[in-house]
């Protein structure tokens, strides 16, 4: 098995020394609820724009302890909603523009990283997309059609020997690659973030949860932040504060990561130009060479806890861990001679029509970004940006984009929550169960799946 199950991820190694708590009651002109990338992207640009703010930021944990310090690693386009839908609401225009900002911010990342000093592992080298049987390639092939729809510039499909000259992958029927994407090492790029931040000025209180946010208030255990601007980047957590248990739903997301490989075994996998890698099935994987030279490699286990609970620690239940090796000793079996080092689970925030959104309402002060079903590394950025643009009442091409005043309906009580999300997960594993046998095209199992989820297909 695993040497190490849970203790938040393998990017953060150990658990780090935390900042002071709040001290007691504070003011401040902005109080940011969360340290994850959201809030510190939002501190940072507001910072920058205005370096008179008071700027205080709670974290019920450490800087970077959920979504942000357990990813996948992927600095990535992608975006995190449905395009078709969106474009109906509020124009293909809209939905375009965001599209290009979104590609644009993986290098404003990679940018201000190199500017500010922050060693986050990144490398540029796109990702690499595979399907394995006739149905996930019929899937790839229309996915490939969607993002140059969507102008998304500079993919290429790639053929079985464009595949083995990047990575040796066992069993590739169809391919392409996407360059806008970076292999970054994620808590690397936290807690750099939040050094930045702490140096510009920023108070970052850790160990700090907000139990109460209202108009021109946080309260926490220690005290209450006064701030005229409260904004919440709570993601994956927020269904734990009051009034949003149904707002998004906390989606798990699992990883596991090997031992360090040895030259010999590189050599007969290639990935020298460390691409992200991830496949087509309904069940995916989402994988990365590691700045430390090992393979990470995540997908969903256990999709949804009932009641929208979350884990502590990432603890990541054994089956799972079981589950990815197979899956990595599938796609790369020369890997099956190296050990697991660590396994962890983390959660993701998924809206009810899987779209993120960014809001700020002037007359009350308050204001959130999130939802980015799980596609946010670079998405955090953007809309760190935009919110910083919203609170510094700048009218700018980012305010205009369609996820800015986007709202989600609310998602079903339980048990229904629990039920569905469960019931979808077990049909897009018989999906893919399903296809594995030969099926030529998608089966009718996850299109109905996905209508009834209201997810993007």
């Amino acid at each position: 098995m695993t040497r190490v199950n849970g203790q938040v991820s393998h990017w953060h190694g150990r658990y780090p020394p935390t900042r002071p708590p709040l001290p007691g009651d504070r003011d401040a002109d902005v109080c940011i609820v969360g340290a994850g990338y959201t809030g510190l992207w939002t501190a940072y640009y507001l910072k920058r724009g205005d370096p008179s703010l008071r700027i205080a930021v709670l974290e019920a944990r450490f800087a970077g302890f959920g979504a942000s310090g357990r990813n996948g690693g992927w600095l990535s386009g992608l975006a995190p909603g449905d395009r078709d839908a969106m474009a109906k609401r509020y124009g293909r225009d809209r939905v375009l523009a965001w599209q290009r900002a979104l590609n644009d911010s993986v290098d404003e990342v990679i940018g201000v990283a190199a500017r500010e000093g922050i060693d986050a592992g990144i490398v540029k080298g796109g990702t690499v997309q595979i399907a394995r049987n006739r149905a996930q390639a019929a899937r790839l092939a229309a996915e490939f059609e969607s993002e140059t729809g969507w102008g998304v510039d500079g993919i290429e499909r790639l053929s079985e020997f464009d595949v083995a000259e990047r990575i040796r992958l066992d069993g590739v029927v169809a391919a392409y690659h996407n360059p806008h994407c970076a292999r970054i090492q994620p808590a690397w790029l936290a807690t750099g973030l939040a050094e930045v931040v702490t140096r510009l000025g920023v108070e970052i209180y850790e160990e700090t949860p907000a139990v109460a946010i209202a108009p021109g208030r946080v309260g926490t255990p220690f005290g209450a932040v006064s701030a005229a601007v409260v904004l919440r980047a709570t993601e994956g957590f927020t269904a734990a504060l009051p009034g949003l248990r149904r707002r998004w739903l906390p989606m798990n997301s699992s990883m596991i990561v090997t031992e360090p490989l040895p030259e010999r075994v590189w050599d007969a996998i290639g990935w020298r130009g460390c691409e992200t890698l991830g496949d087509s099935a309904h069940g995916f994987f989402y994988a990365q060479r590691t700045v430390d030279d090992r393979i990470a490699i995540g997908g969903r286990s256990v999709p949804y806890r009932f009641g929208s609970r979350t884990d502590r620690d990432g603890r990541v239940p054994p089956r799972t861990i079981i589950h990815l090796t197979e899956v990595l000793h599938s796609v790369l079996p020369q890997t099956r001679e190296v050990s697991i080092a660590h396994g962890w689970c983390g959660v993701l925030a998924v809206p009810r029509d899987w779209t993120a959104s960014v809001t700020f309402d002037r007359a009350t002060g308050l204001g959130h970004a999130g939802g980015y079903v799980g596609h946010g590394v670079t998405a955090t950025n953007l809309a760190g940006r935009t919110l910083a643009d919203l609170v510094l009442g700048r009218r700018t091409a980012l305010t205009d984009l369609p996820w800015v005043g986007h709202r989600s309906r609310n998602w079903e009580p339980e048990p229904l929550r629990w039920l569905g999300v469960r019931g979808l997960y077990l049909a897009y594993k018989a999906a893919d169960w399903h296809e594995s046998r030969g099926r030529a095209a998608t089966s009718p199992i996850a299109r109905i799946a996905d209508l009834i989820a209201g997810r993007p297909h």
